[in-house]
């Protein structure tokens, strides 16, 4: 299963339209991830991510529903048992 995780461009670190890199923070960790589908994304900006690559710009509030999904989601017990 692959997944995409939103996070926010905190900054740009390199903007060339190939090899662009951004800091992204996802709650409080942030990672360096490859901006070149993205090049019109802004600081502040939440865009979605997917092993290390921003794949589009999502909408704060649909970002903020899915992070709240994905904590919700290590939060709860899972009911499986494990040997």
């Amino acid at each position: 299963m692959c997944l995409g995780v939103p996070g926010r461009v905190q900054r740009w670190i390199d903007r060339d339209p190939l090899t662009g890199l951004a800091e992204i923070d996802f709650g409080g960790v942030r990672r360096t991830c490859h901006m070149a589908c993205v090049p019109e994304a802004i600081e502040g900006d939440f865009v979605l991510v997917h092993a290390g690559v921003a794949l589009t710009i999502v909408d704060a509030e649909a970002a903020r529903r899915t992070l709240e999904d994905l904590e919700r989601l290590t939060a709860e017990p899972s009911g499986e048992s494990t040997p």
